[in-house]
């Protein structure tokens, strides 16, 4: 089933912004960071971190969201650090479950900082076709990791 914040991601990322957007302006809200600044500051990690094939900005949307609930704020915090370790690397795991992979170019099966490829998964509109459930999926294992 799917959750109402996984519904409002995907509509987020279905209305033009990218995945790591769409996971931050769902989530940073409840830590009272508002719309505006969770689309820039998430902006550069879209499509793989700048279409890089790195990382899906739905993997690292969701793991500053895990840094903005356990995240270590005061130095020598190491409890919140370990938190912060823990959850992320469970994350890791199930995304990787449930997806085979954490990376972009992987996960979509085009190298998006390659132009011809690019322009094949443009063509092919895999982004639109394949990223609504790297999405969803992220916010449903988010939900779960923060007790949501």
């Amino acid at each position: 089933m799917t959750s109402q914040r996984a519904a409002e991601a995907v509509a987020a990322f279905k209305s033009g912004f990218s995945c790591s957007q769409a996971i931050c302006t769902t989530y940073f809200q409840s830590y009272g960071v508002d719309r505006v600044t969770a689309r820039k500051v998430s902006c550069g990690f879209g499509a793989g971190i700048a279409r890089s094939g790195n990382i899906c900005g739905a993997v690292s949307g969701a793991i500053m969201v895990i840094g903005l609930q356990y995240g270590m704020a005061r130095s020598g915090d190491l409890n919140a650090k370990e938190k912060t370790y823990q959850a992320v690397t469970e994350f890791l795991r199930e995304f990787t479950q449930r997806n085979g992979a954490t990376d972009c170019t992987r996960l979509i099966g085009y190298n998006l900082a390659d132009p011809s490829q690019l322009e094949m998964a443009k063509e092919k509109k895999v982004v639109m076709t394949r990223c609504p459930k790297f999405v969803k999926d992220a916010a449903e294992i988010l939900d779960g990791i923060l007790g949501l």
